[in-house]
């Protein structure tokens, strides 16, 4: 399958030299997600296991936001009116699009910007690398609307990155985690000026997409993999895991290029 046959109706998308960008493009209102966005975004994300043509995912939003979390009107005054199967039946959507961000492949990152707020701030904790800028402000609001702050994996996915304490206090409270707080505690891999802010982000991507893409995946999968294993399972899962890796090209590639004392090209097989 070729990512460039996807056509998404709700999100603009563009690839270039293995990189694809994935963009919320509802600027006007900071980028909010709707029922057929969340839906279009986990297809996409689902069909990147088969797209050969993608080595590398960068997810940004438009107009200086990277998200909004879920529209007011389009999202959450329709789930007032639901009964227990419908509601259900959309919370268990939205963390498949957690789940599909995880499991594909190739390593997402997002660009964040501005407001990074609810369901936003769960797209950039699913990602794999994060970069922000000072404006970018991140919060788990789901409590400000009477919610838990247990949504899509966030109880389990924010403790890892940033520690149970600091995601105690987010989870709890729904306040914003500065730049400066979410860059020291983890959560960003760096900051940059929002003008750089795609730049930098596009140039983290491009050295990932020159790399050993296939054994990217393979780190990919085994840091999910590895959160329910004990240390004994981990390392057999882990020697197994490099022992497929180096029946791979791409190790011969770089032992090859070591002795001619050059630089290897990958080519993900």
């Amino acid at each position: 399958m070729k990512f460039a046959d996807f056509k998404p109706l709700h999100f603009r998308w563009k690839l270039a030299d293995g990189v694809a960008h994935v963009i919320l493009s509802r600027p006007e209102k900071k980028n909010p997600l709707t029922f057929e966005s969340y839906a279009e975004l986990r297809d996409a994300f689902r069909n990147l296991a088969y797209a050969d043509d993608v080595r590398a995912v960068i997810l940004s939003g438009e107009g200086g936001n990277f998200c909004s979390g879920g529209d007011v009107h389009e999202i959450i005054g329709p789930l007032t009116k639901m009964d227990m199967k419908e509601l259900l039946n959309f919370t268990r959507m939205t963390g498949d699009l957690v789940k599909a961000i995880r499991a594909c492949p190739q390593p997402v990152i997002s660009a964040v910007d501005g407001v990074c707020v609810g369901a936003g701030a769960i797209l950039a904790m699913a990602s794999d690398l994060r970069y922000g800028t000072p404006a970018a402000k991140v919060a788990f609001l789901f409590t400000r609307v009477g919610l838990a702050g247990c949504d899509m994996g966030a109880c389990a996915m924010l403790p890892r990155l940033i520690g149970q304490g600091r995601a105690s206090e987010l989870l709890f409270t729904g306040r914003s985690m500065s730049a400066d707080e979410a860059h020291r505690w983890g959560f960003f891999n760096g900051i940059h000026d929002p003008a750089a802010l795609l730049e930098q982000t596009e140039a983290v991507a491009k050295k990932l997409v020159s790399g050993p893409t296939f054994a990217h995946g393979m780190t990919k999968t085994m840091l999910n993999q590895e959160w329910n294993m004990s240390l004994e399972q981990a390392i057999e899962a882990e020697a197994q895991a490099q022992a497929i890796c180096m029946r791979t090209k791409d190790f011969e590639r770089a032992y090859r290029a070591f002795v001619a004392k050059e630089t290897p090209r990958f080519e993900g097989n």
